[in-house]
């Protein structure tokens, strides 16, 4: 488990520590196909590092950071110091899987993430990857920076990462021209926007006075399939009716 300081408070082995489904804080599924396979049918040993890797994607969108612009701003980029895969039993043509993954480490400037690979609750694979975050160009280590260590902190321990913006349209219309183009119904509505760690705004909804659902549903495109357009949807139905009128003025 991370400290708040963003540090492991025990050491196990992978397979001490990667043991059930309900372990991770991410869960990615996928299903395997024929070119993953040997003429055995069975998984052939560098996918599964693949498979980490794709739901390492999914763990930036979890956090709201698309990730190449979101490295840019933070003024480094990332490196795998370390991949390590210990297997337990072997995945197989067509097999439904989930690749679970959660942050069990910040160092200074490194990164460890512990995966486990999962047929149903059967534990196939463990993985370590362990990244450093570094300059791009002199490939030297930074350190994480606070608004990252922040994000994955919080994530891990299932707490708030975006921040929700309501207001009306007059207030927050060029952010939502950012992420999707304007309408006749945007004046007689009240919108939600959602901004990541480093305040850039990622998602936005509406709700018009007389309307029963929202829409105007928006999200920038690397972080749809994360469920931030349903979740700034939600946050739109929590405030009282009417929704205009429900605003400070």
């Amino acid at each position: 488990m991370l400290t708040p300081q963003g540090r492991c408070e025990t050491r196990f082995t992978m397979a001490e520590r990667l043991h059930r489904v309900a372990d991770f804080r991410l869960l990615h599924a996928l299903r395997v196909r024929w070119a993953e396979v040997d003429l055995q049918k069975i998984v052939f040993n560098p996918h599964y590092l693949a498979y980490v890797d794709t739901a390492m994607a999914d763990y930036w969108r979890a956090l709201a950071l698309p990730y190449e612009a979101s490295l840019q701003r933070l003024g480094g980029d990332l490196f795998v110091k370390k991949s390590t895969l210990e297997f337990h039993a072997s995945a197989h043509y067509d097999d439904r899987l989930t690749v679970g993954l959660r942050c069990a480490r910040i160092g200074n400037s490194s990164l460890q993430f512990l995966s486990g690979i999962f047929r149903d609750q059967e534990l196939l694979v463990s993985a370590e990857l362990v990244y450093v975050f570094a300059d791009p160009i002199a490939k030297t280590a930074l350190t994480v920076p606070l608004p990252l260590r922040n994000t994955m902190l919080a994530y891990e321990q299932d707490q708030p990462i975006v921040r929700q913006q309501m207001a009306r349209w007059d207030e927050v219309q060029a952010v939502v021209q950012r992420l999707r183009a304007p309408d006749d119904h945007d004046a007689d509505a009240v919108h939600c926007v959602l901004r990541n760690a480093l305040d850039e705004p990622i998602a936005t909804a509406r709700m018009r006075v007389q309307a029963a659902e929202s829409d105007g549903v928006a999200v920038i495109d690397s972080l749809r399939g994360a469920g931030w357009g349903r979740a700034a949807a939600a946050a739109l139905r929590q405030l009282p009716r009417p929704g205009v009128a429900s605003l400070s003025p």
